[in-house]
């Protein structure tokens, strides 16, 4: 009997170092996931639907921080310039420096130095989605040179985004300077629409596209951490009760052996 006990009792001692050890690594990893995210990315808030489908006004969504010159073509990315109003805006980078952005060819799609670019996340001008293949890229034509160094940038909803389009007469041609990111947008978080993926169209062109951030590692980090701190908190009154447990099982297997050599004698 006493060696059952000192048994449970080295076992229980075991378990509650384990389950404290939990709830510290699950800590660390929860709130070391927000800080991570925190000190990343930053939350903005959509003002207008000039980006719709893709991201709707009124949207939160969490952009990374990252410098200009890691933007690349696909990109929704929120930048502020002077002559755009200098406030913060959305907008699709389709165009870097060096580029030649026209719409439309033959097929209504926006082409980048000739070649022309699928855009699936568009949507017809009637609200219907994947109006690719049925409804130009741009309402109006229109043809620019991308200055080295600047960005030619377009809403997804291009019957009505104000853009570069509208700056096509500027000396820039409509473009801004790299310089003039704030931040990169990996996801809409509300309503909780998800990741905003890279559009292939533009993997294949020269550069390629940007990496995705860390927001599911983060994501991933703090879902662990969590799982911890409740498994670890769990732990102390599932072990209590499995003792309890035991040691009525064993007393009453103890009144049955008395019982029994009672009957006995």
């Amino acid at each position: 009997m006493s060696g059952t006990g000192r048994t449970d009792g080295g076992r229980g001692r075991l378990g509650n170092v384990l389950s404290g050890l939990a709830v510290a690594v699950g800590c660390v990893l929860f709130l070391g996931g927000f800080a991570w995210g925190a000190v990343v990315y930053a939350p903005y808030t959509v003002p207008t639907d000039s980006m719709a489908p893709t991201v709707n006004s009124g949207d939160r969504v969490l952009a990374e921080r990252v410098d200009g010159a890691d933007v690349r073509r696909g990109d929704v990315v929120v930048f502020t310039d002077a002559a755009w109003g200098a406030v913060p805006m959305v907008k699709r980078v389709v165009g870097v420096g060096g580029d030649k952005v026209a719409c439309c060819d033959k097929g209504g799609r926006l082409t980048i130095n000739g070649t022309p670019v699928a855009e699936p996340y568009l949507r017809a001008y009637d609200g219907t989605a994947g109006s690719a293949a049925r409804t130009p890229a741009s309402p109006q034509g229109f043809t620019a040179e991308v200055p080295r160094g600047r960005l030619f940038l377009l809403g997804d909803e291009r019957a009505g985004s104000l853009d570069s389009r509208v700056h096509l007469d500027d000396a820039s041609q409509g473009s801004v300077p790299r310089s003039a990111v704030e931040a990169r947008v990996d996801a809409v978080a509300w309503p909780m629409n998800g990741m905003i993926g890279r559009p292939d169209s533009f993997a294949a062109l020269p550069g390629g596209v940007s990496s995705s951030g860390p927001l599911r590692l983060q994501l991933g980090t703090v879902v662990v951490g969590l799982v911890l701190i409740l498994g670890g908190a769990a732990y102390g009154p599932i072990a209590a009760r499995s003792s309890r447990s035991a040691r009525s099982a064993r007393s009453a297997r103890g009144k049955q052996r008395t019982s029994a050599a009672a009957d006995a004698g």
